[in-house]
């Protein structure tokens, strides 16, 4: 795993908290730098080379009014579903993802037995553990520094045997987070992903992969997409038990206030995220 990628998105989740907290104020980069103990010309330059835009610019798409704008004009989620299989410009939209579902009784009758091979990776938001069944991705977890990879693979798939094989799931590593300079739109082959689940938990979460890069949609919308408009409090629990962080991207949900909202994987990890797509949408139009 790179250590020098994994801090610099501590550092710049650091900044991103600042200016959350502070955007009102127009913090200058000076103080930006200063939080995060950088001299202002390394700040700036590894900000922009993490974010591709400069921090002040990056601050524009971390401010509650942009969510609330986001949700106001903001398309039916049906009608914002990805076009042309998953074309466009971000990452994930150059990928395709399929699921599989599967519920816990039908698991069980698929018998135990079956191998989990993982390997932890890094990632611009931090080092996450991955793991894959029979070649299809079953989790996709953040870690922290108390995180015990093993205990989490566990939890969610405790039939399973556990292989730390780390090069058996490289190449789906590489096409969920490509290294700096590189691109995963020359990967061809579908993406899979197992997801073990309620058959509600299932329309929710696929309900997500129709949140395009750079979008938002609120719990209410989830639930009006999958036809139970009364259950976005069950949608919001579903969410939060997604097995499968960003690839199924639950960080693109937030309040219809406009308030991120709390996060599985942190709420600092989440504004990071939002502000980085909506970066990167910016530089692609």
């Amino acid at each position: 795993m790179t250590t020098n990628s994994t801090y610099t998105y501590q550092q710049i989740a650091r900044a991103i908290e600042h200016l959350t907290a502070t955007f009102q104020e127009q913090p200058s980069l000076s103080e930006l730098a200063s939080e995060v103990n950088m001299s202002e010309f390394h700040f700036q330059r590894l900000f922009t080379e993490w974010a591709g835009v400069s921090p002040k610019k990056f601050a524009q798409y971390l401010t509650l009014e942009h969510a609330k704008t986001q949700l106001r004009q903001g398309a039916p989620l049906a009608d914002a579903a990805y076009e042309a299989g998953l074309s466009g410009t971000g990452r994930l939209h150059d990928l395709f993802v399929t699921i599989e579902g599967v519920t816990p009784g039908q698991f069980k009758q698929a018998g135990s037995g079956l191998q989990l091979v993982y390997g932890v990776f890094d990632s611009p938001f931090g080092a996450y553990v991955l793991g894959a069944i029979n070649g299809k991705i079953a989790l996709l977890h953040f870690l922290n520094e108390h995180s015990v990879p093993e205990e989490i693979l566990k939890a969610a798939w405790s039939e399973a045997s556990l292989n730390h094989d780390p090069e058996a799931v490289q190449e789906l590593a590489d096409q969920i987070f490509p290294a700096v300079g590189e691109s995963n739109s020359v990967f061809t082959k579908p993406l899979p992903v197992l997801l073990r689940g309620s058959a509600f938990q299932l329309k929710v979460w696929e309900a997500l992969l129709k949140i395009p890069e750079g979008r938002l949609a609120s719990y209410d919308q989830i639930a009006d997409a999958i036809g139970q408009p009364t259950a976005s409090r069950a949608v919001g629990t579903a969410i939060g038990s997604n097995p499968i962080g960003y690839l199924i991207p639950c960080h693109r949900v937030i309040k219809k206030t406009g308030l991120f909202g709390g996060y599985r994987w942190g709420a600092e990890r989440k504004q990071a995220m939002l502000g980085w797509e909506a970066a990167r949408v910016i530089i692609s139009e």
